[in-house]
């Protein structure tokens, strides 16, 4: 069992990362357009008559004209936050904050904290109940034990949409799963096995709860708190612990752990000893899921038990019990049928629909999103992982099947094919890539020279790349001057980061015979100048490190515009051979991925430009696992209106279809044909009309405007402009660049640096 890097972050990371752009994690926006005096009419007075009559008629209009079909509730106390116990309401909202975007991140759920300043559980009670309406589902989060099992009990009761309190049934979920997948691997009858649960916090009970719903008998469970085994008949038991005892003798869990197969730990570090997991039946299954250190190591069972199945709740170690993998996608699931509530049969069809993932083989476009593992179904792999993005078509669809024959959905899925495209529509692929590229190259560990290395967010990017385990940074700069930053931006001045500078006698030297010879021919320049542009130049210094071999890739920019960056840059690196060179923005909007070029070289490119930027983007985008689909644009659409650059961009067209490329392809076209499925009626004769996620733009103003006011105006994620076509790795941060746009720009520069043969003629 490997075990992997933990990344690390300093709280004054954090603190910014809370405080960058906007303070929080959340913001609304309005799902309607709010531009004139006819929008608000409807939206507010005296249009929103309407639908106020409807719900008033039938309440489950509700879900048709508000946003209560897809709003949950995240609501705590702040009783019990996360592993820092009782510090009160104000101080679980980021922590709620954090949860509501993991359910917008991975289901497209809206969710909105609440936190509730009270230690009563009547009083809480009463509050959710009155604000229940609003919502379509509640997420109960660190709430001390017994207020949890109380306060979810009581509102399951007295409300009719779901409440699930994600530190029990999240958990339990995850956990009969990795059950039911390690059970399978042994060959072991979940009715016929011994399980021993050290623990007895609201996690643990649901655990058991939901193992005794998959078909375990009671009889088999023990489990086990502090003062030892629960039994019955021991004093000041309460109701909760009381309905988990059984009848026997035993009464220490170094008693009831003997011949046990499966040990199951939501307690503390250092519970379980070696000797106690010398003591279990053979092929023992051992989930230790106790954070942040587990009741027992890996390492130390593999010491004495080679036959062991072991999962934990860390994510430095295969197996990882993640909550992750199951609320959003139950919530979603939930939701799309209008469920009355989560039930325990809805919980148990979650629970087989990851075990039964897990087993399946894994897809190429899903190793991609794993950082190029391909995981197999065996005792290193009972549990997929987080980032698999066939969750979402899976879980929901699991969830609502079980929902609709339980009866306790108030609508009806006709057709769940359509229904599994609608999920895989629902999430931002562009999160998907960058994961699969961080997680590829924390494998691989390439040099990576941040140019402009006392720039504040290019130092901030540099310390983040480090400290994710994302590669090796070095930085050019002076290291007074870094030193002098890093007290400005407020970080420790301890860290361990490459400091690189023409200080560097031997390297000066080498960089400097390099430049010469590439340069006295092509520019006829001296000697002596290309000493002083290696002396005086971060960007010239930086390009010569990775040309001679000293790192493997670049990120610079930032603190110039871009194609000052671009000309020096030039001066020492080569075009990629048989490759144009131009900039590719990768585009997220509404879940829509969209490349476009060229945004950053040529001002006017020609036909045979067009089309060779066109074959390259098509070889960018197969990178990042989408099948490309080229729209050359324009501001006419097949030839109307007829210009000279609808002619020109005709040309381009013709030229690829001389040249049989291996990808579909059409222009002109005007944006909106290229990307809105609605025009399919109008040119049927077109595979690219409304399909279209490359779009070749006639010209780099047009496609510098086009992408920065979708990014300024329309909210979208922009990733670049990407450098394609240089000989090196190397990629140019536009002016004012961000340390998370900077830090994307560094990924895919070593990305690259280990998928591009660079020599190679493309």
């Amino acid at each position: 069992m490997k075990k992997t890097k933990v990344d690390h972050y300093t709280d004054k990371e954090a603190l910014e990362f809370h405080n960058s752009n906007k303070p929080g994690k959340i913001e609304i926006n309005s799902s309607k357009p709010m531009l004139t005096k006819r929008d608000l009419a409807l939206a507010y007075s005296p249009g929103v008559a309407a639908p106020v009559n409807a719900i008033a008629k039938n309440a489950d209009a509700a879900y048709d004209y508000t946003s209560k079909g897809n709003l949950v509730a995240v609501i705590s106390n702040g009783s019990a936050i996360l592993g820092m116990g009782n510090l009160g309401a104000l101080a679980s909202k980021p922590v709620m904050e954090g949860k509501a975007v993991l359910f917008k991140r991975f289901a497209d759920i809206d969710a909105i904290d609440l936190e509730i300043d009270s230690a009563d559980a009547n009083e809480i009670i009463n509050s959710i109940k009155n604000f229940a309406p609003s919502f379509g589902g509640i997420n109960l989060e660190d709430i001390a034990a017994p207020d949890c099992f109380i306060i979810e009990e009581k509102l399951k009761e007295i409300l009719d949409i779901p409440v699930f309190h994600d530190d029990q049934h999240g958990t339990a979920i995850i956990t009969t799963a990795a059950l039911i997948n390690a059970l399978d691997i042994n060959k072991k009858s979940i009715k016929e096995i011994k399980i021993v649960v050290n623990g007895a916090g609201a996690s643990a009970m649901a655990c058991t709860n939901l193992f005794k719903n998959s078909g375990v008998p009671q009889k088999n469970i023990v489990m086990v708190d502090r003062k030892g085994v629960i039994y019955h008949g021991r004093d000041n038991l309460n109701q909760w612990k009381s309905s988990h005892a059984i009848d026997t003798n035993l009464r220490t869990l170094d008693d009831v752990i003997k011949d046990a197969d499966v040990f199951l730990g939501l307690s503390a570090k250092g519970a379980l000893s070696k000797n106690m997991v010398k003591k279990m039946a053979k092929n023992p299954i051992i989930f230790a899921c106790a954070n942040p250190d587990p009741e027992i190591t890996p390492e130390e069972i593999q010491e004495v038990r080679s036959d062991a199945i072991i999962a934990t709740g860390r994510s430095d170690y295969p197996n990882q019990v993640n909550n992750l993998i199951g609320f959003p996608y139950i919530f979603r699931g939930a939701l799309d049928v209008r469920a009355k509530t989560i039930n325990e049969e809805m919980k148990v069809a979650a629970a087989h629909a990851i075990a039964k993932l897990a087993r399946q083989d894994v897809p190429d476009e899903v190793v991609a999103a794993m950082g190029g593992d391909r995981p197999h179904y065996g005792k290193d792999y009972i549990i997929p992982s987080t980032f698999d993005p066939r969750l979402i078509s899976i879980i929901p669809v699991a969830v609502a099947k079980a929902a609709m024959e339980s009866g306790v959905a108030r609508k009806e899925i006709k057709n769940f094919e359509i229904y599994k495209e609608q999920l895989n529509q629902r999430l931002d692929p562009s999160v998907t890539i960058m994961q699969g590229i961080n997680s590829q190259i924390k494998k691989t560990k390439k040099k990576i020279v941040f140019a402009d290395g006392e720039d504040a967010n290019t130092l901030k990017a540099a310390i983040a790349f480090k400290n994710s385990g994302l590669g090796i940074p070095i930085l050019v700069a002076k290291k007074e001057r870094i030193q002098q930053r890093l007290k400005e931006i407020g970080y420790n001045e301890n860290f361990d980061i490459e400091i690189s500078n023409s200080t560097d006698k031997k390297k000066r030297e080498k960089y400097v015979d390099f430049l010469f010879k590439k340069m006295q021919r092509e520019q006829g320049l001296l000697e002596r100048d290309c000493d002083r542009l290696v002396r005086n130049d971060r960007v010239i210094w930086a390009s010569c490190m990775v040309s001679c071999g000293d790192a493997d890739g670049v990120v610079t920019g930032n603190t110039r515009r871009y194609g000052a960056s671009l000309e020096k840059i030039t001066k020492v690196v080569d075009p990629r051979p048989g490759e144009i060179m131009f900039g590719l923005n990768m585009i997220v909007n509404k879940g829509k991925t969209v490349f476009v070029g060229d945004t950053s070289v040529h001002e006017y490119p020609s036909s045979e430009q067009l089309a060779d930027i066109a074959i390259s983007s098509a070889r960018v985008v197969r990178l990042f696992g989408f099948d490309p689909k080229v729209a050359f644009v324009s501001h006419s659409t097949f030839g109307q209106p007829l210009t000279s650059r609808t002619k020109h961009i005709k040309n381009a067209v013709n030229i690829l279809k001389e040249k049989n490329v291996d990808f579909k392809f059409d222009g002109d076209m005007q944006p909106d044909v290229a990307l809105n499925d609605q025009y399919k009626e109008l040119y049927p004769f077109s595979e690219i009309v409304g399909n279209a996620n490359i779009l070749i733009m006639p010209g780099q103003h047009s496609a510098a405007i086009s992408y920065k006011m979708m990014r300024e105006l329309g909210g979208a994620k922009v990733i670049g402009p990407l450098l394609i076509g240089l000989g090196q790795p190397i990629e140019i941060a536009p002016l004012r660049s961000s340390t998370s746009d900077i830090l994307n720009l560094a990924s895919i520069a070593a990305y690259s640096a280990g998928v591009i043969n660079y020599n190679e003629k493309n």
